[in-house]
């Protein structure tokens, strides 16, 4: 399942942002939904303590590469780009990502009560905290880019609200998994703006 969903998500990606309008294409190619992507993987594995972020990690190991082969496939790229030092760069984040989003995923079903609301929180905090950086980017930018940014960042705030809306199982959860995605998307932006993101 892990290796059919990296490639449907590296291959939608690359159609969705070829086909979709602005802002739409800019959530497409989304760091935060691909992470969300390794932790829906995360659930629905759930059991064991090392597979689900086993799995988050091959999906997004396996995205990645099926990215850049549609790529080549659709537009005609390079099939060195499966290898450039930018791919080994993603596939970097992937790993991290992927074992980190998937293991939250697990989280998000556990019995252990903090992880659970961890777990539920995490999805939401990483779209929260993407759409920080967006907002930031697009307000310096200005024009029709800029717009395009502050848009997607608009999408990408509601969608991580209401992700701990539905992740959560009980009203007692998502009010938790909302109070602790504030300061989990706090440290996520963190680590996007040292990740190179926020410039």
């Amino acid at each position: 399942m892990a290796v059919v969903g990296g490639v449907l998500l590296g291959a939608v990606d690359l159609f969705a942002q070829r086909t979709l309008p602005y802002p739409w294409a800019n959530l497409a190619n989304s760091s935060a939904v691909w992470a969300c992507g390794a932790f829906g993987i995360g659930v629905w594995v759930r059991a064991g303590r090392w597979w689900p972020g086993i799995a988050g990690v091959v999906l997004l190991l396996v995205a990645v590469e099926t990215y850049y082969v549609t790529a080549t496939l659709v537009q005609h790229g390079d099939l060195s780009n499966l290898w450039t030092p930018s791919t080994l760069i993603w596939l970097s984040f992937g790993v991290l990502a992927g074992a980190v989003f998937g293991t939250a995923g697990a989280w998000s079903r556990g019995r252990h009560r903090w992880l659970r609301v961890v777990g539920v929180a995490l999805p939401g905090a990483v779209l929260l905290a993407e759409a920080a950086v967006l907002a930031y980017r697009g307000g310096s930018t200005g024009g029709a880019h800029g717009a395009d940014r502050l848009q997607t960042a608009a999408i990408e705030a509601a969608l991580g609200i209401l992700l701990a809306l539905v992740i959560g199982r009980s009203a007692r959860q998502r009010l938790e998994g909302l109070a602790v995605s504030v300061p989990l998307a706090l440290v996520a932006f963190g680590g996007f703006v040292l990740a190179g993101f926020g410039g």
